[in-house]
């Protein structure tokens, strides 16, 4: 049975005098991979921060399965002006549910470097890393955790391409490790990026939820057009 493991019933955000979010309902099932999309100011982004609890709704409510850990990852990574295995084994070693020594959260950290393949900078300042290390250094910060949940908001945004396929293929890989599978909802203006990796999609516009498809109907013009016309022209005018 697939367990449900983040839920939204009739959510609304207001933020200020802007309606971010307006009425969402979803279900987020373990093992899914959801691709948020849609215009600047969608409400992508207000999304991912509610799933998160950073955000509380307005309106409706938010369930998150007990015990199911949750880690989010923002475009740019809020980095401390430590080495790469200090900012990892820092938010190790403030997680009281984990109990680990500092010595502990070190070795754990080193461990989650070698995952994202930045073992040999371990000791360099991580605010001084490149785009791509410093949000590989995110993940492997996030991935230390042991999530079930991984949040990433526009993860591949501001990289140069080779960047932006080492950070792809770190998704791809936590999603389907044998050992520790993770589900992924991010936020994506790449739709070549969400046909790669996505196994669902949802359509975003002013805050509503347009369209929640599986990837292989979303991407298919006629059902789109037919499901949702204006899903239909924001998919059409990004890839022409």
């Amino acid at each position: 049975m697939i367990a449900t493991q983040i839920g939204l019933e009739a959510v609304s955000v207001q933020l200020g005098a802007q309606a971010a979010l307006t009425g969402v309902s979803l279900r987020i099932e373990a093992g899914e991979r959801v691709a948020l999309v849609g215009a600047n100011g969608s409400g992508k982004s207000t999304l991912l921060r509610t799933m998160h609890g950073l955000v509380p709704p307005t309106q409706g409510q938010l369930q998150q399965a007990p015990g199911v850990r949750q880690a989010m990852l923002f475009q740019r990574p809020h980095l401390l002006r430590l080495s790469a295995q200090n900012n990892v084994a820092l938010g190790l070693w403030l997680d009281r549910t984990r109990g680990l020594s500092w010595a502990a959260a070190k070795v754990l950290a080193l461990q989650a470097l070698e995952r994202v393949g930045l073992l040999s900078v371990a000791q360099q300042n991580g605010r001084q890393m490149s785009g791509g290390q410093q949000q590989r250094l995110a993940l492997a910060r996030a991935w230390a955790r042991q999530p079930d949940v991984l949040l990433l908001d526009e993860p591949t945004a501001s990289l140069d391409p080779h960047a932006k396929r080492e950070v792809e293929a770190l998704m791809a890989e936590f999603a389907c490790a044998p050992e520790r599978p993770l589900t992924l909802v991010w936020a994506s203006h790449n739709l070549g990026q969400v046909k790669r990796l996505a196994t669902r999609v949802i359509y975003l516009e002013f805050g509503q939820v347009m369209a929640d498809l599986p990837v292989t109907d979303f991407f298919n013009p006629e059902l789109l057009a037919e499901h949702s016309p204006a899903t239909h022209a924001f998919v059409q005018g990004e890839l022409s």
